[in-house]
């Protein structure tokens, strides 16, 4: 094997390692991507008690058993601040102030009595969720869809 011959080898297995090296590089992140967070905290409606147990007297009792259960699934804290919950009829709770920990839940009930870290009260008179068919829908400050959950008939 003549010199520029050897030489042009070693060239090219140089060359063959870098690109080796590149590659493997260039593959790291893809592989390690599926075990990173994700991009947006993920928040979900739990469950929903649309129909209060007992009698619709529209009492604050009866008004508190109407109710949506938010779930943290992350880790992390998420802030809620301007977060909306709403009915097909437009009925929108705005959380204002309001941290969900992480792995925690929130029940946020239709009536009236003082919010603590665990429940949120929309303060009305009146019932929210229909009985017979609705949809709660859950979206961020700036209105993007988070998630939903419907019951009852044609949805």
């Amino acid at each position: 094997m003549s010199a520029s011959a050897s030489a042009t080898t070693r060239r090219l297995a140089a060359a063959a390692l870098a690109a080796g090296a590149v590659v493997s590089v260039t593959a790291l992140p893809a592989s390690a991507a599926g075990h990173a967070r994700p991009s947006h905290p993920k928040v979900e409606i739990s469950a929903v008690q649309y129909d209060s147990p007992g009698r619709d007297d529209r009492s604050n009792r009866s008004l508190n058993k109407e109710w949506v259960e938010l779930t943290n699934t992350t880790r992390h804290a998420v802030n809620l601040d301007g977060w909306t919950l709403q009915d097909r009829q437009g009925h929108t709770f705005t959380f204002e102030h309001y941290r969900l920990a992480g792995r925690a839940t929130v029940r946020v009930h239709t009536g009236v009595d003082r919010d603590t870290r665990t429940d949120l009260y929309q303060n009305r008179r009146h019932y929210v969720w229909n009985n017979d068919r609705d949809t709660a829908t859950l979206r961020t400050d700036r209105g993007r869809f988070i998630d939903q959950e419907s019951w009852g008939g044609r949805r």
